[in-house]
C-alpha cells in the first residue's frame, strides 16, 4: 500500500465486506424447522408422483432397501489411483471418502493427505446417487446394496484407467451396473447406471446424484473469510451460490440444461456433471439429520422388456485448478470465487501465472508482480506522493495557524483552506489516486486467497506456504515497520488526536496482518518498500526545489 491513509481504506473495505459475510453466514437468515422441510418429489412417467419421498437419505428410507439378511454383504471397496485413495460403500455405491494423493494437509506431513469426502461427523461430505422406478422395487436408490467381483481396485503402472463396477439385481429381472471409470490424470471419474431390463414389463425410471455434507464447525477468521456451501451453473444464471440457509429453505428447485451441481469450500470441491443438452431438476433441501443435500435428477426413461440404457455423467473431486475444471464443464473454473471484481482478478491470476512458469517460485512470482503493478500505477501514486509532499511542506505554516487560533476550529479550517487556494493544493490530492488503485489491490487479496496453485508454495527460507500465516510472524513486523516508515514521510495531522490514532495504526496492522497468508503479507510489504523508495525521491526533490 502507498500510505497509511491506503491501509486504512484498504482495512475498512476488508473488515466492512468481510464482516457483512460472516454475519449472513451467521444471522442472515432463519433455518426452518425440520419437520417443515418437505423432500422434493420427483416426478415420474406420465406425470405420476411417487406417494413416499423419493429423494432417499437415512432418515426418510425407501422400499428399496434389502432385506435385513443381505445387511452382512455391505462392505467398503477400496480404490487407489494416481489421484486418488477412495471407498466405495457397497450400500447405494456412495463414494463415501476421498483422500487426494497430490495434496497432503501440511508441508509438515505429507504422508497425510487431504481428506475431501468422509463421513467424520464434524466434516461430513458424501457423493450419493441411484435410480428411482415407478413401483419402487426396480431400481436401487443409495440405500440398496450392490455386489462387487472385488474388494479392492489398483490402477495399474501401465494403465490408462480404472474401471469399479458395481451390479444390483430386482427379484423380477432388472439389472444395473454402477460403473465409476478413473482417468489417469484426471480428478473427473465417470459414472454410469447400465440398466438392464430382463423383467416381463416396462420399466420406467429416473436417476439422480445428489452431494451431502453437514456444516464444517471451522469457518476460518474473519480475515480469510471462505464460501463453503453447494454452487450450481446455469446457462441463463451463469454461477450461483447456495448457502446452506438457502438449501434448508428449498430455494434451490428449477430446471437446467447444460449445467452443473456442486458443493465447495476453500480451495477444493465435488461436483455432478450431467450429459450435455439434457435437461435436469436442480433441488436443495436439508435432511432430519441436520446435514443439506444439493442434487438432480433426469427426465424419466421407458425400458421395454430386454432393452437397456446408460444414465451417464460424471462427478469431479478435487482442486479447484482452474485450465482442469475448464476441461471438464463450463462454467467450473468459476468455482475459484474471486467475487465480484473477478473482470480485474483474472487478469491478475493470469499474470500471476505467467509469471510463475518462468521463475518457478510463488514467492518470486508475487514479488515481480508487485514491481509490474508498481510500474503500472507509477504516474498515480507519483502525484499522489507529490500532493503528501507539498503539504508536508507547510506543515509548519499549519502547525502556526493552530497556535494562532487555538481551539476555534472553525477559524481554524477556514485560515487552511485559504492556504491550501493560495498555495493550490488539494488535500484531497493524495487520497483520490489511492482509491482508484484500490480495487487491483482488492482483487489481488481473492486471487492469492483463493488460488490453489498458492496452497502449500514454498518461498525461501521459513516460509514453506505461502497460504498460511507466517510463522514466526517476520514479514507482518517487517510490514509494520515500513508503514512506520511511511508515516514519517507523510505530513503530520494537525489534530492531536487524529496523530496519536495515526501512531496506533501500524500496531493494528501488524496484529491484523499476522493472521494473513504470508504471500498476502509478501505483497504489502515489497509494496511498501517501493513506496517508501518513490515517495522518499519524491519527497526530498521537492523539499530542495523548496529552499532553492
Amino acid at each position: 500500500m502507498d500510505n497509511i491513509r491506503l491501509f486504512l481504506f484498504l482495512a475498512l473495505a476488508f473488515v466492512g465486506m468481510l464482516l457483512w459475510q460472516s454475519w449472513q453466514e451467521d444471522y442472515g437468515s432463519t433455518t426452518p424447522p425440520i419437520q417443515q422441510q418437505a423432500a422434493p418429489q420427483l416426478p415420474m412417467a406420465d406425470g405420476e408422483t411417487p406417494e413416499a419421498p423419493t429423494v432417499a437419505s437415512n432418515d426418510s428410507p425407501v422400499t428399496s432397501v434389502l432385506p435385513s439378511e443381505a445387511i452382512d454383504e455391505v462392505r467398503l471397496i477400496d480404490v487407489q489411483t494416481d489421484k486418488y485413495r477412495l471407498q466405495i460403500d457397497t450400500r447405494g455405491g456412495t463414494v463415501v471418502k476421498a483422500l487426494l494423493e497430490e495434496y497432503p494437509v501440511s508441508v509438515d506431513h505429507p504422508e497425510i493427505k487431504i481428506q475431501l469426502l468422509g463421513t467424520d461427523p464434524a466434516d461430513y461430505f458424501i457423493a450419493q446417487s441411484g435410480l428411482l422406478s415407478a413401483d419402487k422395487t426396480s431400481a436401487p436408490t443409495h440405500q440398496a446394496v450392490f455386489t462387487s467381483a472385488q474388494s479392492k481396485y489398483v490402477m495399474a503402472d501401465d494403465a490408462d484407467s480404472l474401471q469399479v463396477e458395481l451390479v444390483w439385481q430386482s427379484d423380477a429381472g432388472v439389472k444395473v451396473h454402477k460403473i465409476y471409470t478413473f482417468n489417469r490424470g484426471s480428478h473427473n471419474v465417470q459414472l454410469t447406471h447400465r440398466v438392464e431390463n430382463g423383467s416381463a414389463g416396462v420399466w420406467t425410471g429416473r436417476e439422480y446424484r445428489q452431494l451431502k455434507r453437514g456444516e464444517p464447525a471451522d469457518s476460518g477468521n474473519v480475515f480469510m473469510y471462505t464460501y463453503t456451501g453447494a454452487a450450481i451453473y446455469s446457462p441463463e444464471d451463469k454461477y450461483q451460490k447456495y448457502s446452506f440457509d438457502k438449501l434448508a429453505e428449498g430455494e434451490l428447485d428449477r430446471d437446467v440444461v447444460n449445467g452443473w451441481i456442486a458443493m465447495i469450500q476453500h480451495y477444493f470441491l465435488a461436483a455432478y456433471v450431467p450429459p450435455r443438452g439434457e435437461t435436469e431438476h436442480f433441488y436443495g433441501k436439508q435432511v432430519a439429520d441436520g446435514r443439506y443435500l444439493v442434487g438432480s435428477f433426469t427426465p424419466s426413461v421407458k425400458l421395454a422388456p430386454g432393452e437397456s440404457h446408460d444414465f451417464t455423467g460424471s462427478l469431479f473431486i478435487g482442486p479447484k485448478l482452474q485450465h482442469e475444471l475448464e476441461k471438464v464443464a463450463e462454467g467450473l473454473e468459476l468455482t475459484v470465487d474471486y467475487g465480484w471484481l473477478s473482470v480485474i482478478a483474472q487478469p491478475i491470476f493470469w499474470i500471476l501465472e505467467w509469471i510463475n512458469s518462468i521463475v518457478g517460485n510463488w514467492g518470486w512470482t508475487i514479488i515481480i508482480f508487485t514491481i509490474l503493478i508498481k510500474g503500472v500505477f507509477f504516474k498515480l501514486s507519483e502525484t499522489s506522493y507529490k500532493s503528501m509532499a507539498n503539504m508536508r511542506k507547510l506543515t509548519p505554516r499549519i502547525q502556526a495557524l493552530k497556535d494562532r487560533y487555538g481551539d476555534d476550529k472553525q477559524r481554524m479550517q477556514q485560515a487552511m483552506m485559504e492556504l491550501y487556494k493560495t498555495e493550490k493544493i488539494n488535500p484531497l490530492g493524495g487520497c483520490l489516486p489511492m482509491l482508484v488503485q484500490m480495487p487491483f489491490f482488492i482483487a489481488l487479496y481473492w486471487v492469492l486467497l483463493e488460488s490453489v496453485e498458492m496452497r502449500q508454495a514454498p518461498f525461501i527460507l521459513w516460509i514453506q506456504d505461502l497460504s498460511i500465516k507466517d510463522p514466526y510472524f517476520v514479514l507482518p513486523l517487517l510490514m509494520g515497520a515500513t508503514m512506520i516508515v511511511q508515516q514519517k514521510l507523510n505530513p503530520a495531522p494537525p489534530d492531536p488526536m487524529q496523530a496519536k490514532m495515526m501512531m496506533i495504526l501500524p500496531v493494528v496492522f501488524t496484529a491484523m496482518f499476522a493472521f494473513f497468508p504470508a504471500g498476502l503479507v509478501l505483497y504489502w510489504f515489497v509494496n511498501n518498500l517501493l513506496s517508501i523508495a518513490q515517495q522518499w525521491v519524491i519527497t526530498r526533490r521537492i523539499e530542495q526545489g523548496a529552499k532553492d
